[in-house]
């Protein structure tokens, strides 16, 4: 019986990947056997030399998407560097913390740009690429605050917010297509976004005292979660959102 996980033969496209939790997709992917594209801001050469050690074809696509601007070239460069987009991971993102009351309409659309139109316009251009070569999975990173408030952290929220009502309306909509549209929402993961919060000592024990597996997450511990949702064993999964939050959510 052939493994449903096994991702050999596909091309998957991780957006800021050169870190954290992005880099930690990029990996289990990799690790399943597909190819990588990684996309952002940044040189991603630690990530692309470790999909290359797994044996794995990869390509770094310097792309800002804090403005869809690139959102096309992206698409394309992919398709001719590695021959086609089967997987897209929506992960790139941005945060801005400050008291709602003193929020700037600045911040607000940054992390808006970033954190929702750019994932709905890179989502719409791999589709269509998935539309003409029989479908695909598009994996949308959301968060603990598609479910809650948060505290100062008002653009975030709004954000992924939005990521979980855009992945159940593009699940509906491309499901007739052949594409699943999922999510995955981390927990408290230890990345660079979470720094500050790591550093509070106060904020840091409130937030362990609430996680029954009693640890901040580790980027590593959503691949499982990013292979499934990728591969074959999820064909009947649609417009999910997949909490991986070492049970925050159960408290």
């Amino acid at each position: 019986m052939a493994n449903p996980f096994d991702l050999h033969g596909k091309v998957a496209v991780v957006t800021g990947a050169n870190a954290g939790i992005g880099q930690g997709l990029a990996l289990a992917l990799a690790a399943a056997g597909a190819d990588v594209a990684a996309v952002g801001r940044s040189p991603a050469d630690e990530t692309v030399a470790a999909v290359e050690a797994l044996g794995r074809r990869a390509l770094f696509v310097q792309a800002d998407l804090s403005s869809i601007e690139p959102v096309g070239r992206v698409v394309d460069e992919v398709v001719a560097g590695l021959g086609g987009l089967d997987i897209l991971v929506n992960n790139a993102g941005i945060i801005r913390r400050e008291d709602s009351l003193n929020f700037t309409e600045a911040d607000w659309d940054a992390v808006m740009d970033t954190n929702l139109k750019s994932v709905f316009f890179l989502a719409q251009a791999a589709a269509r690429h998935m539309v003409e070569n029989s479908g695909g999975k598009i994996i949308n990173i959301a968060s603990m605050l598609t479910f809650q408030g948060g505290i100062r952290v008002p653009s975030y929220t709004a954000s992924k917010s939005g990521v979980g009502g855009l992945t159940k309306i593009l699940a509906n909509e491309w499901a007739k297509h052949g594409i699943n549209v999922n999510a995955i929402a981390p927990g408290y993961i230890a990345t660079a976004n979470t720094a500050a919060l790591r550093a509070d000592t106060g904020r840091n024990a409130e937030i362990l005292g609430r996680i029954p597996a009693g640890r901040w997450g580790d980027p590593a511990d959503l691949g499982g979660a990013a292979v499934f949702l990728a591969s074959s064993a999820a064909d009947y999964v649609q417009g999910h959102i997949l909490a991986v939050d070492g049970g925050w959510l159960a408290r």
